[in-house]
């Protein structure tokens, strides 16, 4: 479960407003405003700050602009222009562009221009991946385990992990487990007819609801730690079975059959998903940056899904 570009539906209950949506309203400018950027984009305007960033098509755009957010398209062919004017207004920055084969995009075409703005910048942030963990087994990790991604896409990640932080301002790293939330969930996924119940014995997933990942990064834009890493991820690392189990259970239909991995016609990357089996400890969020999880287990959030009529 990784980053994703869907569209938002309309606006959940959302939790208190904390960390940088109440400090003096500053100027977040983001590469890539997809799915939890967009979600913190909100938070951000409703406090009155400015946001500005890219996308990658001229539709998105122009979605993007109805919302009072300028942005410029950007993909590894098309650089943005005049990056260095964009930042100088800046008072945040914000990456949530995926790394490619060939690297980090933005570090790749732009990161001369980060550098020369990271003084004035007050906070620059990087949405990585707990797959730089790679496989333990099921067994725990935190910012201080090693680093042995096992796929491809945990190795771009790591390398692009290792770019951000290279900066003049080390940015900060916010390794996102897999990521739910209105219109992006096991809810929908159940009434879409898509769920299925695949089982391998001793596989568990750590996930993040969105607007926890919000909280996690308007709490660093309060206290910044240049170069600190976070795991941005809930209380209950659970097999996934389980969690379609419990949105058939909320939503009154009988879960589809179990199907053991093995057998499981599941495309590759869907099976790279169960590569990794660990569990991610999220005690720095807490300790450090004073964050209480407004969903700590797949179980509250998806209740709270449902009730707020997602």
């Amino acid at each position: 479960m990784t980053e994703s570009s869907q569209p938002q539906m309309r606006e959940a209950a959302a939790p208190a407003k904390t960390g940088a949506a109440a400090q003096p309203p500053g100027h977040l400018f983001c590469f890539g405003l997809g799915y939890s950027a967009r979600r913190l984009a909100d938070r951000l305007l409703s406090a009155g700050w400015r946001v500005s960033g890219t996308c990658r098509s001229p539709e998105k755009r122009q979605a993007l602009a109805r919302a009072g957010i300028a942005a410029e398209i950007f993909d590894r062919e098309h650089p943005v222009p005049d990056l260095a004017r964009h930042l100088a207004a800046a008072t945040h920055l914000l990456s949530s562009v995926p790394p490619d084969g060939a690297g980090d995009p933005v570090i790749d075409l732009h990161r001369a221009e980060i550098d020369a703005a990271a003084p004035h910048l007050a906070w620059i942030g990087y949405l990585s991946t707990t797959g730089v963990y790679g496989d333990r087994g099921g067994a725990w990790v935190d910012e201080q385990s090693d680093l042995s991604p096992s796929g491809e896409r945990g190795r771009r990640r790591l390398l692009a992990e290792r770019a951000w932080a290279a900066l003049a301002q080390p940015a900060h790293l916010f390794r996102l487990a897999g990521i739910y939330g209105p219109g992006s969930s096991a809810l929908d996924t159940v009434r879409e007819g898509r769920a299925r119940r695949v089982v391998k014995p001793g596989q568990v997933f750590s996930r993040i609801h969105v607007d926890d990942i919000v909280n996690v990064l308007t709490a660093s834009m309060a206290r910044p730690n240049p170069g600190a890493a976070y795991n941005v991820c809930d209380d209950d690392p659970a097999p996934p079975a389980d969690v379609i189990t419990f949105a058939c259970t909320l939503l009154g239909v009988a879960p589809p059959p179990e199907v053991p991995y093995e057998s499981a016609d599941l495309s590759p990357m869907a099976r790279s998903f169960y590569d990794d089996n660990k569990r991610c400890r999220n005690d720095r969020i807490k300790h450090e940056l004073g964050v209480t999880l407004a969903y700590p287990d797949y179980r509250t959030g998806l209740r709270a899904l449902l009730g707020a009529g997602y």
